[in-house]
């Protein structure tokens, strides 16, 4: 089966997972991560993506952006590859793809999953016992969203903003926020959402989303469709007993 070209959509919060190839390491040193968050910042601002959240792992990298067109995202990875690439290859004297095929992505409902998908990205170096918590790791922007320091690549969302009045209440609220552990169906259902391409949220925003895209957004139900079974007609006196269930 072909596969469905990758969904992108404007003004909606994305996603993004690239990772090493065969699971090597694309980041070497402090002067290997300063180098590639530099890039993408010109990425995404010559591309005009918002970056709200992201974090550089040792073997991978998570971005939650938000785009203005469909062409942005790809564009700004494009971009970012196209400068990290021969820099860690002369660097390293390597040859050869840095990256396990192209990136992965998937566009969040944002009223439900940007929040989550933001501490989802920072408490990666948690989950993956790098580090004891999040301010422990210095390559995300979890100490931007926090107020220890700013970081000019960050674009706050709207719902970051809703946090509080103040940036003193945005902060305290986003860092008790991201003392709460997420679930592991969470964490699950932001992964598979994103490595599939397909879209993550409610019933209706996937149905929404499908209307204005003009594509599935979502994997068929497995299995054959169910048969019509004709039913005869059942006599007044015997309607009480169906059920529907």
């Amino acid at each position: 089966m072909a596969r469905l070209p990758r969904l992108v959509v404007p003004n909606q919060p994305h996603h993004i997972i690239q990772r090493g190839h065969d699971k090597q390491s694309i980041f070497r040193d402090s002067a290997d991560h300063a180098a590639f968050l530099d890039w993408l910042k010109e990425g995404a601002k010559r591309f005009k993506v918002a970056v709200h959240a992201y974090v550089l792992m040792p073997d991978h990298i998570h971005v939650l952006a938000t785009p203005v067109d469909a062409d942005g995202l790809a564009r700004m990875m494009q971009w970012v590859g196209r400068y990290y690439v021969p820099y860690y290859n002369q660097k390293y004297e390597r040859g050869g793809t840095l990256w396990q095929g192209r990136y992965r992505a998937t566009v969040l409902d944002a009223e439900r999953y940007l929040l989550l998908c933001s501490r989802y990205i920072e408490l990666n170096p948690v989950r993956n016992a790098l580090v004891a918590g999040p301010a422990d790791y210095p390559w995300s922007s979890y100490m931007h969203h926090i107020g220890a320091k700013s970081d000019p690549l960050i674009t706050d969302h709207r719902l970051y903003w809703a946090l509080g009045n103040t940036p003193f209440d945005r902060e305290i609220a986003y860092k008790l926020l991201a003392e709460q552990s997420l679930a592991s169906q969470e964490v699950e259902a932001i992964t598979q959402a994103t490595l599939k391409g397909w879209a993550l949220g409610a019933d209706d925003f996937k149905s929404g989303l499908e209307k204005q895209v003009s594509r599935r957004v979502s994997p068929a139900k497995r299995g054959r469709p169910a048969k019509k079974v004709d039913i005869a007609p059942v006599q007044d006196d015997d309607a009480d007993e169906l059920k529907v269930e």
